[in-house]
């Protein structure tokens, strides 16, 4: 189904949190119009963006989350916009998991 994010995780209370994945080797995050739409309508729930930045010549791999209600700003400002979550890799993996399921 287009727009769908590509991973969906059921929590321990049973929970639908959906993640969208993505990796830019700049500062520009591809969503498509459908994923854009997608994130959009269903912005009220538990959806995410999660981008991985590549490592250039000068920066590290970095690791940047946003929740769903900010994709189209993401679409058109990439990673100006203000995360949720950010790091240098590898991320707090737990960390991530409580923002997207917070408890």
């Amino acid at each position: 189904m287009p727009g769908v994010p590509d991973v969906m995780v059921c929590d321990e209370d049973g929970r639908f949190h959906f993640i969208e994945l993505k990796a830019t080797a700049s500062r520009v995050v591809d969503l498509r119009p459908h994923q854009v739409s997608w994130l959009s309508k269903h912005a009220r729930g538990s959806v995410w963006v999660a981008v991985q930045q590549l490592a250039t010549k000068n920066d590290p791999k970095q690791f940047h989350l946003f929740h769903g209600s900010k994709a189209v700003e993401l679409r058109f400002d990439g990673l100006k916009v203000e995360p949720d979550y950010h790091s240098i890799w590898p991320p707090d993996w737990q960390k991530v998991w409580d923002l997207i399921s917070p408890r």
